[in-house]
């Protein structure tokens, strides 16, 4: 199951007890932000979502059909909803339909692309650190399945100094694969929050502790209810505060979580702290905190496709739906201990800030991963998050999984 703890002060209000939400009454949240997304009436939108998780075992089956050329595969939500699926090799392979979510699914097949998935991938792990030493901001990295490109995040000021098309090239030619440079105002940065200035601490969601290090008051998002067979606890960022405090929305006293462990090193970005009391198994799933889900399945990295849609619930930035980019990234930096590996995965915003990290990103009742970070525009605004799959929990640590309640009525 999930849980969301909140941290706040003295004066918080008493709520009342969230609704807990069933499958079709999550799906019908999630497609309402899919319909105003993409502009499809909402029985269409529900039926899309219902599509992108009956197509992922056709995905698989392809992926492994086409394992010499497979470069990637892709959900396309304009002109139509469709798979599309990108191969080397200029051998034509014809159009397939299937049925999934009560709905008919094109399959396109696209081939004639240099590199396959394997090779792009592992042109990130031998050449991430000369494209690090040729930047004076260390870039993040992740391949882009619908393009086949490995796609470099570069600062503003190394794109001002040597110019985008002269990076993209020199990159190309040291990979061997294609490349495409993005220039971003802010590097990928780490999302706990110093709430030093910020006199508004709400209930809920939120999670708080103090830095040993700077003495901060940090904020942060609690995420998914995990288990290691006899203990219980919430999983969230490792780069958060260690020690946790939250006080019950429903106005109860303010409890300290103290932490089991942290693993923060390379593609994991996790800690695990435990509740002294029950845990409720449930995570909130808008922004008014109004309404919670169970978690009733997981989604695996392996069957995370580019334009998959998913949502998560940030402290910061509430409720918010937005498609998968890359799901091979590397972020900038030194972010995971040192140089990331490419195992984070990011979602195009459109909301992402500060406070959001450890959030759950989730699509229905399905947990896909917790938050780690983000990228910014010179405005402030979200260029996109990236998250760490639930792939990645602390080894002997996993989801717990709920029993649905059933809707009253139907």
């Amino acid at each position: 199951m999930a849980l969301w703890l909140s941290a706040s002060p003295a004066s918080a209000q008493i709520v009342e007890p969230a609704h807990v939400q069933t499958v079709d009454e999550a799906m019908a949240q999630d497609a309402a932000a899919y319909a105003a997304r993409h502009g499809v009436p909402l029985d269409d939108a529900v039926r899309r979502l219902r599509a992108e998780a009956g197509t992922v075992a056709t995905a698989d089956a392809l992926a492994i059909e086409f394992a010499d050329r497979f470069v990637g595969i892709a959900i396309e939500h304009e002109p139509a909803f469709r798979l599309i699926v990108r191969l080397t090799g200029t051998d034509p392979v014809p159009s397939r339909i299937v049925a999934a979510g009560g709905m008919t699914v094109p399959v396109i097949f696209r081939p004639g692309l240099p590199a396959t998935h394997a090779q792009l991938v592992a042109a990130i792990s031998a050449y991430q650190a000369g494209i690090r030493a040729a930047l004076s901001t260390p870039p993040g990295i992740g391949v882009d399945p619908r393009t086949g490109e490995l796609v470099v995040f570069v600062s503003r000021r190394d794109a001002d100094r040597d110019g985008p098309a002269t990076l993209q090239a020199r990159f190309a030619a040291m990979t061997g694969v294609p490349v495409r440079v993005r220039v971003v105002d802010r590097p990928e940065l780490d999302m706990a929050d110093p709430i030093i200035a910020d006199p508004v601490i709400a209930g809920g969601a939120r999670v708080v502790g103090i830095s040993p290090v700077d003495g901060r008051r940090y904020i942060c998002t609690a995420g998914f209810t995990v288990t290691d067979g006899t203990r219980v606890g919430i999983a969230t960022a490792a780069h958060c505060p260690d020690t946790l405090r939250y006080v019950d929305p429903a106005g109860g006293p303010e409890i300290p979580m103290p932490m089991v462990g942290q693993w923060g090193w390379g593609y994991q970005d996790v800690q695990v702290n435990l509740s002294p009391g029950a845990i409720s198994p449930l995570f909130y799933a808008d922004t008014a905190k109004a309404v919670m889900r169970p978690v009733t399945g997981q989604r695996r990295l392996a069957n995370t496709r580019a334009g998959e849609t998913v949502c998560h619930r940030g402290e910061r930035t509430g409720y918010s739906c937005a498609e998968v980019e890359l799901t091979d990234f590397a972020p900038a930096g030194d972010l995971c201990g040192g140089a990331c590996l490419p195992t984070w995965i990011t979602v195009g915003g459109p909301t992402c800030k500060n406070g959001d990290s450890g959030a759950p990103v989730f699509a229905g009742t399905v947990a896909f991963g917790l938050v780690k970070g983000g990228t910014y525009r010179a405005d402030g605004s979200c260029a996109f998050y990236f998250y760490m799959s639930t792939d990645y929990l602390p080894a002997g640590w996993s989801l717990v999984r709920a029993v649905l309640p059933v809707a009253v009525g139907t």
